[in-house]
């Protein structure tokens, strides 16, 4: 059994930063594809970033503000986001596909364990 715990949300005004991160136990994960989504009030949940291997992958509305990245060693991923914009408040959901290492990695059925949720607002 995979848990998966984030930290380092908050309040933040516009045009700031935050660092979110993502510790896993219960299995190392270092060979498994990781990923971030968020949901904001009134919306379905959307895809933010993920990491294969060390290959990031971004949705467009984030990219070249966020980056994701992983210390396995600490068995955690990390969520860096800059640039922040009020369409940015959600809460932020982390994943790990523990099922395959190939195949899409954009989609919520691409992952099995999911942590709690943290939520992320942004101030205009």
């Amino acid at each position: 059994q995979v848990r998966l715990v984030e930290s380092g949300g908050g309040l933040v005004q516009a045009g700031g930063s935050l660092r979110l991160s993502c510790a896993a136990s219960g299995r190392t994960l270092t060979t498994n594809t990781m990923a971030w989504f968020r949901q904001a009030p009134g919306r379905s949940r959307e895809f933010v970033a993920s990491i294969r291997w060390s290959a990031p992958y971004y949705a467009d509305s984030v990219k070249g503000r966020f980056t994701i990245s992983r210390d396995d060693a600490k068995n955690t991923v990390y969520l860096q986001m800059n640039s922040l914009e009020p369409e940015d408040t959600a809460v932020y959901y982390c994943a790990a596909d523990t099922r395959t290492i190939t195949g899409s990695t954009h989609y919520e059925n691409d992952y099995d364990y999911w942590g709690q949720g943290i939520q992320v607002t942004v101030s205009s």
